[in-house]
C-alpha cells in the first residue's frame, strides 16, 4: 500500500483521515490541526475557491524575503544556543578552577580541616 499524498484526501475520505489522527500530546495535536488546515486550504486552492488571504499567505511563504527572514531566524537561534553553551561551559570551568584551587590549598597545607 503506497503513501497517500495530500491531494488524495477528498471531502469523502477526509473524515476517515481525521479519525486516524492520534496525537497524544497537545503539541502533536496542534501539529495535526495545522496539517488539516493546510490540507483544507490546499484543496480550496486546487478547486479555485481559496480566498485572497489564503493565496497571499502562500505567495509570501514562497518569497525571497520570507526565505531570508527564516534563515536569519535560524542563525539567531543558533547564536542563542551557542551563547547558552558558552555560559554553561564558563560555569563548568569556574567550578573546575575552584576545585583545583581548593585542592592546591589542601595539598600545600594552607587550609586546615
Amino acid at each position: 500500500m503506497g503513501r497517500r499524498s495530500n491531494s488524495d484526501i477528498s471531502s469523502e475520505n477526509q473524515e476517515e483521515f481525521v479519525s486516524q489522527l492520534t496525537a497524544s500530546t497537545p503539541e502533536g495535536r496542534e501539529n495535526e490541526m495545522i496539517m488539516l488546515a493546510y490540507l483544507e486550504v490546499e484543496q480550496r486552492i486546487r478547486n479555485h475557491t481559496a480566498t485572497s488571504q489564503e493565496l497571499v499567505h502562500f505567495l509570501k511563504m514562497g518569497s525571497e524575503k520570507e526565505r531570508l527572514e527564516r534563515e536569519k531566524l535560524e542563525v539567531e537561534m543558533e547564536l542563542q544556543r551557542v551563547k547558552a553553551d558558552a555560559i554553561e561551559s564558563s560555569k563548568h570551568m569556574e567550578e573546575l578552577y575552584n576545585n583545583a584551587i581548593a585542592a592546591m590549598k589542601l595539598y600545600s597545607g594552607s587550609e586546615e580541616d
